[in-house]
C-alpha cells in the first residue's frame, strides 16, 4: 500500500533561475511605473518664476526727464506678475502713465498694477518704461540708481542704472 503523502517525483516546481527572472522583470516594471507617476506629481510642485532684467537703457528727453526702458525675460517655468517698481528703494509714485508727469519730483511708470497686472508668461519677453522727472531733487545726471522690480510671487529683481 502506498502512502498518500508521497509526492510523485515527476512533478517539479519552476526553476529558481526562471523565478528570479520573473521577479526582476516585475520589480523593474513597477519601478518604471512609480517613477513616471512621481515625475508627474513633482512637476506640479516644482514650477518657479525667474525674471531676468536683460537691459535697462536710460535716455534723456528734450524736457530733461530720464526715461528708463527695461527689457524683462521670464526664464522660469511659471508665469510672473510684476506688481511694484522701486527706484532707490522708494516705490514709484504714479502708475499707468503714458509719458512723464508734469508734476515736479515724480517718478512714473507705464505699469498698471490695479486693473491690468503686468504678467509675463514662461519664456516670454516684456518691456517696462519708467520716467524720472527732471526736477526730482535727489537725482542728477551721472547718478546710478537702484532699480527694483517686485513680483506677485515675492521675488525682487534688481538692476543698477546709470542716468545720462
Amino acid at each position: 500500500m502506498k502512502s498518500q503523502n508521497t509526492i510523485p517525483r515527476r512533478r517539479r516546481a519552476v526553476s529558481p533561475v526562471i523565478a528570479t527572472v520573473i521577479l526582476v522583470a516585475v520589480a523593474i516594471t513597477v519601478a518604471v511605473a512609480v517613477s513616471y507617476w512621481m515625475g508627474g506629481i513633482s512637476s506640479q510642485y516644482t514650477q518657479f518664476e525667474k525674471v531676468e532684467i536683460q537691459t535697462a537703457i536710460c535716455t534723456l528727453d528734450p524736457n530733461g526727464n530720464w526715461q528708463i526702458v527695461v527689457k524683462l525675460k521670464n526664464s522660469g517655468s511659471k508665469s510672473s506678475t510684476i506688481t511694484n517698481v522701486f527706484v532707490n528703494d522708494a516705490e514709484v509714485t504714479v502708475y499707468d502713465a503714458d509719458a512723464p508727469m508734469a508734476a515736479v519730483a515724480t517718478i512714473t511708470t507705464n505699469l498698471n498694477k490695479i486693473y491690468d497686472p503686468y504678467s509675463i508668461t514662461s519664456g516670454d519677453v516684456g518691456q517696462l518704461t519708467i520716467w524720472i522727472g527732471a526736477d526730482y531733487l535727489t537725482l542728477s545726471s551721472g547718478t546710478t540708481v537702484n532699480l527694483k522690480i517686485h513680483s506677485a510671487g515675492g521675488m525682487d529683481y534688481i538692476k543698477l542704472v546709470h542716468l545720462i
